[in-house]
């Protein structure tokens, strides 16, 4: 959260010809009763909605790249679980946004809506990002760059986000 995952996956998909930006958020907001937040302390059952809403949006990803977009998703992936598995279409590239906890605790300060609170602190969830979370993909410290920087850095090294086949 306050990462910039949402600039970073809308700036590229709106410079290609045919994108779609898959927002997995959407599927954790389609379910309107007995929904549980993954915290820190996670439960079976929010460890379960969570790996329903990977499982939902993996398959999404690879219809639109079945029918020739190019299919962004962007989500909050901690911890195992091997989202990047459930993508079928390759080459697949996973980039990771990963600015310093000084730097998520500005953005956080500066923007309308909040995504941490007495559950996920800027600290807990960096250090699940950091510990928990296999190293796959492109991790890129975003904490110096703006947006289109960042962009551009990944586009300059798309050869360390793409992820081979398992």
């Amino acid at each position: 959260m306050a990462a910039g995952k949402s600039t970073v996956a809308e700036s590229p998909t709106g410079r290609l010809p045919r994108a779609a930006h898959v927002r997995g958020d959407v599927f954790r907001r389609m379910v309107v009763s007995g929904r549980e937040e993954l915290l820190p302390e996670e439960t079976a059952e929010a460890r379960a909605q969570l790996g329903l809403r990977y499982r939902l949006s993996a398959p999404v990803a690879d219809e639109y790249a079945d029918h020739g977009w190019t299919a962004v998703v962007r989500d909050i992936v901690l911890g195992p679980g091997g989202y990047a598995a459930r993508v079928g279409t390759r080459p697949l590239y996973v980039v990771v946004p990963a600015p310093s906890t000084a730097t998520v605790r500005s953005r956080e300060a500066q923007r309308p809506k909040t995504g941490y609170g007495d559950a996920w602190t800027v600290d807990a969830l960096d250090r699940t990002l950091r510990e928990l979370t296999p190293c796959i993909g492109l991790w890129l410290d975003t904490s110096q760059r703006t947006p289109v920087h960042t962009v551009s850095s990944i586009l300059d090294d798309l050869s360390v986000a793409r992820v081979q086949a398992d």
